[in-house]
């Protein structure tokens, strides 16, 4: 089962998730929430499954994380949820094991860790700021150390 399957149970029975809107091109998803339903609207046009999972991702963590309209950008505490919403998202599609996951089967460059993670190559540099803040430039897993900027893995052997 996909990313994109596994998300959509996540929210099977609490978020109505209709992915034909009619959306401005420059908008891939928005959360509404009112008092009867909480409804994810999915633009129509996206035709790429990684950019669906990362569009819904994000828009399920608005489901968990944010409250009220935060629509306006300009707005601090706006952007401060917009912000939690996208570290939901990273959260739940990507663990910095994955990242050794990919090393080990053999990924090389940005593409191809985009093909093997299931998410874009724009997720995936958000997904390494996140762990910058969470972690600094490096993790050290195992045997394992994850370096976040330049993205690399090393295999300490002894």
């Amino acid at each position: 089962m996909g990313g994109y399957e596994k998300l959509l149970m996540e929210v099977e029975n609490n978020v109505i998730i209709d992915d034909t809107a009619n959306l401005p091109d420059d908008i891939s998803g928005y959360y509404i929430e009112t008092n009867s339903d909480n409804l994810i609207l999915l633009n129509k046009n996206i035709e790429c499954t990684k950019t669906k999972t990362c569009t819904l991702a994000e828009e399920i963590g608005h489901h968990y994380t944010t409250f009220g309209d935060i629509s306006d950008q300009s707005k601090t505490e706006n952007i401060k949820q917009e912000i939690k919403a996208r570290r939901w998202a990273v959260q739940k599609l990507i663990v910095v094991e994955d990242f050794i996951g990919a090393f080990n089967a053999g990924v090389r460059n940005r593409y191809e860790l985009s093909e093997f993670l299931g998410v874009t190559e724009s997720f995936i540099e958000m997904a390494l700021t996140h762990f910058k803040c969470i972690y600094g430039l490096y993790c050290q897993i195992d045997n394992y150390v994850v370096y976040f900027d330049p993205l690399s893995v090393l295999e300490i052997i002894e």
